[in-house]
């Protein structure tokens, strides 16, 4: 770990969502959603910065009032990805800070998560770019919505797909991608720069645009399990799991 390394946890909150407007601010035992994300990213002790980055005032007033910090960001990208960017590059991130994607709609994110993604820039080893992946069986693997991942012996990414890869033949392991990525800001400017790749068009999948260009990216094994906020109907989902996890039941806001 250098001097300049510097890790800084990026938390996209977009407002617009077809199937769920407003999601970051979502109540949540009596905070938004954004807050409990917050919260759980600080937990990780390796953050030197954690902070929102949104396109809408009213998440950016929320935010403040809650004394989050929080940076505006263009209307106009197309992804989660160039918002963390934007933000890391307001920041004035060095070529060498980790940028971490905190994904906004995961309430109920677990810290440990973060600490597994990061542990290999923490271990002094030439990785630029990490993410999770998780165990899983065949019969969940067979939802097109849950990206698979192989990778090698040594843990860099081989493919990403919807389709079920490995052929589930004798004692295969199966695993789902998770996606936190963690960024050296060198790569994360350069693959803003990248035009969509061929694999990346077929399997709508953004992170094949690195494969495609010879860019490793380390898979870190966990087998923790993210619980994403897709629609309303998972706001009582996720409630239960942070009560339960957290011991929250009498969460006081």
């Amino acid at each position: 770990m250098t001097a300049d390394q510097k890790f800084i946890g990026i938390i996209p909150s977009r407002y617009a969502s077809a199937r769920f407007p407003g999601k970051p601010l979502a109540d949540i035992l009596g905070r938004p959603m954004f807050w409990h994300v917050y919260h759980q990213a600080l937990k990780c002790s390796l953050f030197d910065r954690v902070l929102l980055a949104t396109d809408d005032l009213r998440i950016l007033e929320a935010a403040k009032g809650l004394l989050i910090p929080a940076v505006m960001t263009s209307r106009e990208h197309n992804s989660g990805t160039d918002r963390v960017l934007e933000a890391a590059q307001t920041l004035g991130a060095s070529d060498q800070s980790v940028i971490v994607n905190i994904q906004g709609d995961e309430p109920a994110l677990d810290p440990e998560m973060l600490d597994q993604l990061l542990s290999p820039f923490v271990s002094g080893t030439d990785v630029g770019i990490s993410t999770l992946a998780r165990p899983v069986g065949f019969d969940e693997a067979q939802n097109i919505n849950l990206v698979k991942v192989v990778f090698s012996g040594t843990g860099k990414a081989l493919y990403f797909s919807r389709s079920v890869i490995p052929h589930p033949g004798e004692n295969a392991s199966l695993f789902a991608h998770v996606g936190l990525y963690a960024f050296r800001m060198k790569l994360l400017k350069s693959f803003s720069k990248m035009g969509q790749g061929r694999l990346e068009r077929i399997e709508r999948l953004e992170q094949l645009r690195l494969l495609e260009a010879d860019i490793p990216i380390q898979v870190m094994v966990t087998e923790r399990v993210s619980h994403g906020v897709d629609t309303p109907e998972d706001i009582k989902k996720v409630t239960k799991i942070i009560q339960e996890k957290h011991n929250e039941s009498s969460f006081s806001p």
